[in-house]
């Protein structure tokens, strides 16, 4: 049995999947998003400041399994998310495939970042699978995430290939993505990957006072946050470029 690290499991969540779910929050990420809500997830697992709690996948698919009644009323079920799943992806496997054994749908959500034969391995069998794009240019995907976008970019064609149920995500952040040659760029580069839709994410603070309690720089203090009503132009730019945005 594998053993992976957590820093948080939320019941009754509506917003990661179709109907009520459970989102379990791996612990590591390879990407340093300038912006991350969850900057405790790239602490060592070691330091009492991430949360991280080691289990092994019976028990948490166990806690997951709880709310099972709620999952098959709502057509729900489990999202691994993060941090970023694909960093303990042998433990990912482990627990989607004893979730699947009980009948419970599975969703993850990724950066991306992984090459495409480890990719497979987890997404092809996740029964929903959503991808992030945080910009379409090289150099300021490296700027603002530390990584480049080749894997990622691979990752979404093969999915976009495979006919898998799957959802882009564009996090709309000030002052880095959120122009109207922004929206041109993506719509570019998703169309070039076989990908005509995409779901708007609007930059947030949830999680600006986790960087001051961590003692973390954070490049976006008092940023204002975004709300759906301020994507509109963005949404249009992408669907007069033959993307259809998802709000």
């Amino acid at each position: 049995m594998k053993k992976g690290y957590i820093f948080n499991i939320q019941k009754f969540c509506l917003h990661d999947g179709a109907g009520i779910r459970t989102d379990i929050f791996f612990s590591g990420c390879d990407l340093n998003c300038k912006w991350c809500c969850n900057p405790e997830c790239r602490l060592p697992f070691s330091d009492g400041r991430s949360g991280a709690k080691l289990y092994d996948a019976e028990e948490l698919a166990g806690e997951a399994l709880k709310d099972k009644p709620y999952y098959d009323k709502s057509g729900g079920g489990v999202t691994l998310t993060g941090g970023e799943v694909f960093m303990q992806r042998e433990f990912a496997i482990e627990l989607c495939n004893i979730l699947h054994n009980f009948g419970v749908n599975v969703a993850i959500e990724t950066a991306g970042n992984a090459e495409n034969a480890d990719f497979r391995t987890l997404a092809g069998i996740a029964d929903y699978v959503f991808i992030d794009l945080k910009h379409y240019s090289e150099e300021a995907h490296v700027a603002g995430t530390g990584v480049k976008l080749g894997n990622i970019l691979h990752n979404i064609s093969w999915l976009a290939e495979s006919k898998r149920k799957f959802r882009v995500r564009i996090p709309v952040i000030p002052g880095y993505n959120a122009g109207d040659k922004d929206a041109e760029g993506f719509a570019r580069v998703l169309k070039r990957a076989g990908v005509f839709e995409a779901q708007l994410m609007p930059f947030h603070q949830l999680g600006e006072g986790k960087y001051e309690k961590y003692g973390l720089k954070y490049s976006f203090n008092g940023v204002k946050g975004l709300q759906k009503s301020d994507l509109e132009q963005f949404a249009n730019v992408l669907r007069a470029a033959g993307v259809q945005p998802i709000l």
